[in-house]
């Protein structure tokens, strides 16, 4: 159950839609439409609500203007299946060859329309990527191809899994600031 508050409590800071719900950890995020969304436990305090949006203004001013200068691509739907369908081929084939060399297995792929990530692997190794990662360069791709394998074997990203990514794209660092251009 999802209860949302657009902030007036005045114990609250302003500018943000605060969204209490059952989860474990406080979240921001920074919509398209440049408004700002503090995901939080049913019963976190609104203390504690505040502090955590005031340690993390300088991400969400860093975020805010990322977002404003971001590009606005508008696709049509038949870009959009195009776009579906050369993800389905390229990504697919990407992670087989990848696969191979890390020796680290999917049990399946699947492309989304996700808009805020460009790849995700469940606990049971499932790996899906957004048809918008086929919208950057090549070694971006293959970045994100390489960073999702590596989360069948570590399921964080601690300095064993950029390792395992080190050993495969020795560049990933180049790689992986393609993604945010």
């Amino acid at each position: 159950m999802k209860i949302i508050h657009k902030i007036d409590d005045e114990e609250l800071l302003s500018g943000f839609t605060l969204i209490r719900m059952r989860r474990k950890t406080l979240y921001i995020r920074i919509k398209d439409d440049l408004s700002i969304e503090v995901k939080v436990p049913t019963r976190t305090p609104n203390s504690e609500v505040n502090d955590f949006v005031k340690r993390h203004e300088k991400w969400i001013k860093k975020h805010t203007e990322r977002q404003m200068n971001k590009p606005k691509i508008e696709l049509s739907s038949d870009d959009i299946i195009r776009l579906k369908n050369e993800a389905y081929e390229y990504l697919t084939e990407k992670t087989q060859y990848y696969s191979k060399i890390m020796k680290l297995y999917p049990t399946s792929v699947k492309i989304t329309e996700a808009r805020t990530r460009f790849g995700s692997c469940s606990p049971k190794n499932s790996i899906c990527y957004s048809y918008r990662l086929m919208l950057y360069p090549e070694e971006a791709r293959e970045y994100v191809v390489v960073h999702e394998l590596a989360h069948i074997k570590h399921k964080n990203h601690g300095k064993d899994f950029y390792k395992t990514i080190e050993n495969i794209l020795p560049n990933y660092k180049e790689r992986r600031e393609l993604l945010k251009k």
